[in-house]
């Protein structure tokens, strides 16, 4: 891991208001990993009194940023990370609190010997979402790319 001092969770908090305005949380980030959690908010359910389609997505696409983050953020000087693909399975019915871990598929020295040759990398991060019991609802799989900077 690099010698990075961003408090990933903040940065993404501060740099993605949506998540904010859902009252996405951080519990851990680091190592290309990610987890996150989504209140039980009445304001955020569905027409079965669980969690918004919608609102799964966002968390689950924000532990896949933070997990990306946390390996690469240091990059960001010379490359914008962007999401190219997501595949959602909902897979049950969530209700109440939900929790997203994140984990990011490639390696990052990979990722960055890409950049180095002046390539544009792709990768994946997969994301699982689980309810109060640990009983996975909802899976992500989240490509991204870090398009570098032109000079």
């Amino acid at each position: 891991m690099s010698g990075m001092s961003l408090d990933v969770g903040d940065f993404l908090l501060q740099a993605v208001p949506f998540a904010r305005t859902l009252g996405i949380t951080f519990d851990h980030v680091g190592d290309g990993r990610a987890v996150c959690r989504l209140p039980d908010r009445t304001d955020l359910h569905n027409h079965l009194g669980g969690p918004h389609a919608g609102a799964l997505f966002t968390l689950a696409e924000s532990a896949s940023g933070a997990a990306m983050l946390s390996a690469l953020g240091d990059q960001l000087s010379r490359a914008v990370p962007m999401t190219t693909t997501a595949t959602i399975h909902y897979r049950k019915p969530a209700m109440g609190e939900v929790v997203a871990e994140g984990r990011l598929l490639a390696s990052r020295d990979d990722v960055i010997a890409q950049l180095d040759a002046g390539e544009r990398p792709e990768f994946d991060v997969a994301v699982d979402v689980t309810n109060a019991e640990g009983v996975v609802v909802s899976s992500l799989t989240v490509g991204w790319t870090l398009r570098p900077n032109t000079r």
